[in-house]
């Protein structure tokens, strides 16, 4: 009886504060005015703001998630080589950690904005006469690009101490061993380095998607309403609108668009066949 009594504390805790409230999200995504049915789904899908919330997501995560990888990758495998000062270097990378998502859409909100230093710089140099409103609803690229580059400054720290701790766990030997047959460091990154960290990158990838999905209080900082994501079309439902139903329903999209991908990064990266699903 031990393993299922040290196991029961964990899942005592899934069952209370994730299996209850997705039921009662599942339930109330089907139910409407006493019914149940696929009304709250058709609403969704026909609110016009849908696809477009749909879609700046997906391309949101498709542009930040490459780019957060390549950089995190970078980052872990300078970390990893250095001799000294490893630690203070690791410290000053993972500084974003430690800020919250509206904070980090604050702070760059004040570069951006009209009074911002981005403006401020582009004044003092002489190449504009007047302060530009860049987040403006006529510039929806630049607020795209905005909330990009928070996003890489915030969120990439995240992969990084999980590829650093992946590759502290990969035994130098294979390397020098590649080193000895005269393998190239490109070489040794692509054919030991990267095999080797598929658990790692694994880890790093599916949280990382999942939290992009989820994207909210930076897109809210940056660009409010300008730029629809599904996440702030789930709080626009729930609260301005009180249509607990749709917000439901938004928020079931949103779980099987990150089981989805879930799954999808489980298969890509050829993970053990006792980890797979």
């Amino acid at each position: 009886m031990l393993p299922y009594l040290l196991l029961l504390p964990a899942t005592a805790f899934l069952c209370v504060f994730f299996l209850y409230p997705f039921v009662l999200v599942a339930i109330d995504s089907i139910s409407r005015d006493g019914s149940y049915g696929i009304e709250n789904y058709r609403r969704m899908l026909g609110h016009w703001k849908f696809g477009t919330a749909f879609w700046n997501t997906m391309l949101l995560a498709a542009v930040v998630v490459p780019i957060q990888l390549a950089m995190a990758l970078s980052m872990a495998t300078v970390v990893s080589k250095l001799q000294r000062g490893r630690s203070a270097v690791l410290y000053i990378f993972a500084i974003p950690l430690g800020i919250s998502d509206l904070a980090a859409g604050l702070i760059w909100l004040s570069i951006f904005e009209q009074s911002g230093f981005l403006n401020s710089l582009l004044f003092g140099l002489g190449l504009v006469e007047k302060p530009i409103l860049l987040l403006g609803y006529q510039n929806v690229w630049i607020i795209f690009i905005a909330i990009v580059l928070a996003e890489i400054w915030r969120a990439t720290a995240i992969m990084m101490v999980i590829l650093v701790a992946g590759m502290g766990l990969i035994p130098k030997e294979y390397g020098e061993a590649a080193e000895v047959f005269g393998a190239s460091k490109w070489q040794r990154f692509v054919r030991v380095t990267l095999p080797m960290l598929k658990p790692s990158l694994q880890t790093a990838l599916i949280l990382r998607v999942i939290l992009a999905f989820e994207v909210f209080a930076v897109v809210a900082a940056l660009g409010g309403t300008q730029f629809p994501v599904l996440m702030s079309e789930t709080y626009n439902w729930q609260f301005a609108l009180q249509e607990r139903g749709i917000a439901a329903a938004y928020a079931m999209v949103i779980l099987g668009v990150s089981v989805a991908f879930t799954i999808l990064i489980l298969r890509l990266l050829h993970v053990p066949k006792g980890a797979r699903l």
